[in-house]
């Protein structure tokens, strides 16, 4: 997969992560940067729907709920219930 723009991307973050729903209702949720690590924003998916997210100065981490296929540049997670 190509990135365009990566140079400026990497700046804040950059890593780009993509979340495959196995099943109906699963949750990802992206976490806060910074000293209190705090929820500031939820997606839920259902079978087949396919999330694409970005690492950011604002998001640190993401915790995700339910069976999902999760990809990224260092590799595939299958997440199990």
């Amino acid at each position: 997969m190509e990135q365009s723009g990566q140079g400026s991307e990497q700046g804040m973050g950059g890593d780009y992560f993509v979340v495959k729903a196995k099943d109906q209702g699963v949750t990802v949720i992206g976490l806060t940067r910074g000293k209190d690590t705090r929820f500031h924003h939820t997606e839920k998916l259902d079978k087949g729907e396919v999330l694409i997210a970005q690492f950011t100065d604002h998001t640190s981490a993401v915790k995700i709920r339910g069976k999902a296929v999760v990809y990224t540049k260092y590799g595939v997670v299958n997440t199990e219930e």
